[in-house]
C-alpha cells in the first residue's frame, strides 16, 4: 500500500458528493420551477446515468493508456464545471437537456477514477476504504441539509450558484490529490472480454443495474413526493440527511462488518433491505416514523451495497484492467440501471402513482437479490496481482 494521502482524498470525496447532495434531492425542484413536466424531469434527471453507459469506458481507456489516472479526471471535472455555467441561461426543456447531457459526460470521469486512485492507494487494505469514502457522505449531508434551509428562505434559482461553487471546489481538490503507483501485472492476465463472460461477473453487474433501477423513483421524485405530502423542504433535507448518516455508520464500521460476515452475505442482505425500504416509502409516506425507518435502510440500499459491490469489482478486475473495471461497473450498474430507473420513474409516476412506482422499485431490488443468491459465490479470484 502506498502512503495514503488521506485528507486530500477525503476533500475530493467531500466536494464531489456535496455536488450530488445538491443535484439529486433538489435539481428536480429547480426543473419543476421552470415548468418542465414530470416526464421531462425524469428524462433530465436520468442523463447523468445515461452518459455513464458510454463515457466511463472512454475515461477508463484513456486513464489506463495514459497511466496518470487523475489527469483524466481533472480534465473532465474542469470541462464539466465550465459547461455547467450554461444552466444560468437555459430555461426550456431542450436547452437544459443539452447542457446537463454535455456537463454530465465530462463530470462522469471524476468518481470512477477517484475510486480507482483511492483503491490503488489502499492496496489490499480494502476495509479502510470506508474511512476515506465516509467524507463523501459527509459532503452529501452538508449540502442536502444546508440547501434545504436555503431553499425554504431563498428562490430555488440559488441552487445553481451553490452547485457551481461546489464544482469549482471539487476540481481544485482533484488537482491536489496525487496519482497512486500503478500495480504491476503480468502479460498472462485475463483479457477483459474473458472476465466479462464469467457468470459471476454477469450476475454482479445485472444485479447492481437492477439496484440502480430501483433507486430511480427515489432519486428523481422523492423530494417532490414528500413536498406533495406536506413536508417542508428543510424536513426533506433532514430525511435525506438521515439516510446518509446511516450510510456513514456503515462506511465507518465496514472493516468490522466484513470481518463478521462474508462479502456475499453483506451484498445479498443489502438487496433484501432495499426491497423493504422502497415498499415502506411507497406505501407509508404519511407516517413520519415509517419514513425515518425507511431512511435508516439507506445504509443498506446504498452504503453496504456499494462497498461490497466494489469489493467484488476489485477482486474480478485488477492490474491493467483496474480503471476499466471501475468504468464498466459505473457504466453497467449506474449508467444503464440509473438511466432505465429515471426513465421508468418519469414514465409511470403520473400514470400509476407513487405507490405502484415504488412497488416496482422494490421488485427490482428483490430480483437482484435472487440473481446474486443463485449465481454469486463467495470465493472470487482476482485477475491480476
Amino acid at each position: 500500500m502506498s502512503e495514503l494521502p488521506y485528507w486530500r482524498l477525503a476533500g475530493a470525496y467531500f466536494f464531489y458528493f456535496a455536488y450530488l447532495g445538491a443535484f439529486a434531492p433538489y435539481f428536480s425542484l429547480y426543473l419543476s420551477s421552470l415548468g418542465i413536466a414530470a416526464a421531462g424531469i425524469g428524462v433530465i434527471m436520468s442523463l447523468p446515468q445515461l452518459v455513464r453507459i458510454v463515457a466511463p469506458h472512454l475515461w477508463g481507456w484513456l486513464a489506463d493508456r495514459d497511466g496518470r489516472v487523475l489527469r483524466v479526471a481533472r480534465i473532465g471535472s474542469i470541462a464539466g464545471t465550465a459547461i455547467f455555467c450554461g444552466l444560468f441561461a437555459a430555461t426550456g426543456f431542450e436547452a437544459v437537456f443539452a447542457v446537463v447531457l454535455l456537463m454530465s459526460f465530462f463530470l462522469s470521469a471524476a468518481l470512477p477514477l477517484l475510486e480507482t486512485t483511492a483503491l490503488a492507494h489502499l492496496g489490499t487494505h480494502h476495509g479502510r476504504y470506508g474511512r476515506v469514502r465516509v467524507w463523501g457522505s459527509l459532503g452529501f449531508i452538508a449540502a442536502v441539509t444546508l440547501i434545504g434551509y436555503a431553499l425554504d428562505a431563498l428562490p430555488v434559482s440559488i441552487l445553481l450558484w451553490i452547485m457551481l461553487a461546489v464544482l469549482i471546489a471539487a476540481s481544485i481538490l482533484l488537482i491536489v490529490v496525487p496519482d497512486a503507483p500503478r500495480r504491476e501485472h503480468d502479460d498472462t492476465a485475463a483479457l477483459i472480454g474473458q472476465i466479462l463472460r464469467r457468470p459471476q461477473v454477469i450476475a454482479l453487474f445485472v444485479a447492481c443495474a437492477l439496484m440502480s433501477v430501483a433507486h430511480g423513483p427515489y432519486y428523481t421524485f422523492y423530494s417532490i413526493f414528500l413536498v406533495d405530502h406536506g413536508y417542508s423542504k428543510s424536513a426533506v433535507g433532514w430525511l435525506w440527511t438521515l439516510g446518509v448518516v446511516c450510510e456513514i455508520a456503515i462506511f465507518y464500521w465496514l472493516a468490522h462488518l466484513l470481518r463478521a460476515f462474508s462479502l456475499r452475505a453483506v451484498l445479498i442482505a443489502s438487496f433484501a433491505l432495499a426491497t423493504i425500504r422502497f415498499l415502506v416509502i411507497g406505501w407509508c409516506a404519511d407516517s413520519l416514523a415509517m419514513l425515518l425507518f425507511a431512511q435508516t435502510l439507506h445504509a443498506a440500499s446504498f452504503g453496504s451495497f456499494h462497498a461490497s459491490a466494489l469489493g467484488y469489482v476489485n477482486r474480478f478486475f485488477g492490474g491493467r484492467h483496474q480503471a476499466r473495471g471501475q468504468a464498466l461497473y459505473t457504466s453497467l450498474a449506474y449508467g444503464v440501471g440509473g438511466t432505465v430507473g429515471g426513465i421508468y420513474a418519469g414514465g409511470v409516476w403520473e400514470k400509476l402513482g407513487p405507490n405502484l412506482t415504488f412497488t416496482g422499485a422494490a421488485l427490482c431490488a428483490f430480483a437482484g437479490m435472487l440473481i446474486l443468491w443463485r449465481n454469486l459465490r463467495e470465493t472470487a479470484p482476482a485477475t491480476a496481482a
